[in-house]
């Protein structure tokens, strides 16, 4: 269930970062969205990301891939990335458990490698988000203090 405050809140999230990255979280999101229509959002804009979580369930833990922005970029992170199989190697990151992909586009998740890391990712995290019914925007969190989500011209 979407609601119209909440959906008004995540498009002022998106209103603070820069053009380009505005640009690229709406379309990822979007093609999130229709590839996982059941799956839920769940949405924090925290000190250092904005960033908005795909689950089965409304506990931030079952989500199986985020998109993450700051003002440097936006990735997409695999939430359980270390255990995906990536023959590929296209995740980055070297942690126990996440991995990412950096996103100067969405088109990067139109390639068959990310498809399937997206595939396998939402079948592993207790079983794929249900085909039906409209999955949930919820507002996590948000914090009053932040880092700036564009990135600082120095010297000006």
């Amino acid at each position: 269930m979407k609601t119209p405050d909440a959906e008004r809140q995540v498009k002022s999230f998106i209103t603070k970062f820069e053009p380009r990255h505005q640009t690229v979280i709406r379309a990822v999101r979007k093609t999130l969205r229709g590839r996982f229509p059941a799956a839920n959002e769940i949405v924090y804009d925290n000190y250092n990301f904005f960033v908005i979580g795909y689950g089965h369930t409304e506990r931030p833990t079952d989500c199986f891939v985020s998109i993450a922005a700051a003002a440097n970029g936006v990735g997409l992170c695999f939430l359980q990335g270390a255990k995906l199989p990536d023959p590929h190697k296209v995740l980055l990151g070297s942690g126990k458990q996440t991995r990412f992909i950096r996103l100067p586009s969405a088109d990067v998740l139109e390639r068959p490698e990310i498809a399937t890391l997206l595939s396998v990712a939402a079948a592993e995290r207790k079983g794929p988000p249900p085909e039906a019914g409209p999955g949930q925007l919820i507002i996590q969190s948000v914090s009053k203090k932040q880092r700036p989500r564009r990135a600082i011209m120095k010297g000006k």
